[in-house]
């Protein structure tokens, strides 16, 4: 059965094509790993995970499919707007000739992200294009065994689906702008569409978890939680980073509706030391703001850097690394819990959120024995576990 999700009316306008199940993806305790407990120094917390993981019938299910519901409608546009690459100095503005034909994308060797396009263009009966960038991050570098990693998991996952895939070498102009392949395709008679890595830097990447939002607020109702009666902190990977900006920009939202003025705490990990803190929050805090805007806030007065809160200490030795401590956590994981994490992203989100659970970062000094409810959203990502061959 369907749980019906209130958006306000500006919100409610803008188009979305279903490629998620009718009912949310589903929200259970995690009851083994952190007990209801009451002392001191933990107040009664309560665990729960949103299985986004769960949330598609498409291949691999994950959080890039929520953020692609918004950006299907241009894509079947007969002009679609935001087709071109975003490093392209001189956009072509709306594309002639029609609708799109070919989806292009990029993204690491053992993207989640292009396995999920590359699903939708199977949906969509449209052909698609990806490249895979041998020098992102240090997944490659640091496997034990470089051929099943560049040929199991999601590369496999990705040619099963019948994807056109080709590998960037470190250094190939087309890791900076795709252009000169968007042009190729489009003097074959193809109208390419460009869909930037994690959909983030699409202009309208953010809505997805904006709406999601209202979905958890909903699902919150129906649970019955107690103290504040909502989660007080949730924890999700932070990568690209519009999956937290949206959920900034949707309780942002939800708040205001609602006259709050202690919202939830959105707490993105992040899962990658190549850039520092400050620069994601700044991605961050442009991209709540643009889904803010879109959805009826006033980007600049409603959402501010306060708002965003990153930690950046599970971010390992380079993104796509799965370090020991968190290698730890996915093992306990699964034999505590029977859930399955990815080695990207998920299992550094749960071994910072257990160490902030564990140290007491959740707790309110003021009001030390309130009772703590806490979210953490797996965004899916476990088929590139079968390239991680270490992983037993």
């Amino acid at each position: 059965m369907s749980l019906p999700i209130q958006l306000p009316e500006a919100f409610a306008k803008i188009p979305r094509y279903n490629i998620l199940y009718p009912t949310p993806s589903p929200i259970h305790p995690l009851s083994s790993i952190a007990p209801p407990r009451l002392s001191p120094h933990h107040p009664l917390i309560t665990i729960h995970a949103k299985r986004e993981d769960h949330s598609s019938p498409l291949a691999c299910a994950g959080n890039k499919y929520r953020k692609l519901e918004y950006i299907v409608p241009d894509i079947l546009s007969q002009t679609p707007l935001h087709h071109s690459h975003e490093n392209n100095p001189t956009p072509p503005g709306p594309q002639q000739g029609g609708a799109a034909t070919t989806l292009v994308t990029e993204g690491a060797i053992q993207s989640n992200h292009t396995v999920q396009v590359v699903a939708l263009a199977r949906k969509l009966g449209l052909k698609v294009v990806i490249l895979l960038h041998r020098g992102t991050g240090g997944g490659l570098a640091a496997a034990s065994d470089k051929e099943a990693f560049q040929h199991s998991g999601n590369v496999q996952i990705n040619h099963l689906l019948g994807a056109d895939v080709r590998v960037c070498e470190e250094g190939d102009p087309l890791a900076h702008d795709a252009t000169p392949l968007l042009d190729e395709l489009r003097a074959s008679g193809q109208n390419p569409y460009w869909i930037p890595g994690g959909a983030s830097l699409h202009p309208l990447g953010g809505l997805g978890y904006a709406r999601a939002a209202f979905e958890i607020a909903a699902q919150e109702e129906e649970m019955g939680l107690g103290g504040s009666g909502r989660f007080d902190y949730i924890f999700v990977a932070c990568g690209s980073g519009s999956t937290v900006g949206g959920l900034v920009a949707g309780f942002k939202l939800l708040d205001k509706i609602r006259g709050l003025d202690v919202s939830r705490k959105v707490v993105g990990i992040l899962n990658s030391p190549t850039k520092p803190r400050a620069y994601h929050e700044k991605r961050v805090l442009n991209f709540a703001r643009r889904a803010g805007e879109l959805i009826g806030l006033d980007g600049e007065r409603d959402i501010g850097i306060e708002d965003v809160r990153l930690d950046d200490r599970f971010v390992g030795t380079a993104y796509g690394v799965l370090d020991d401590k968190s290698k730890e956590t996915l093992e306990n994981m699964a034999r505590m819990e029977g859930m399955v994490l990815d080695p990207v992203y998920t299992a550094k989100v749960a071994r910072g959120m257990m160490h902030w659970v564990d140290e007491g970062e959740v707790v309110d000094s003021a009001k030390p024995l309130e009772q703590v409810n806490i979210l953490f959203i797996h965004t899916g990502g476990q088929a590139a576990l079968g390239a991680y061959v270490d992983v037993k």
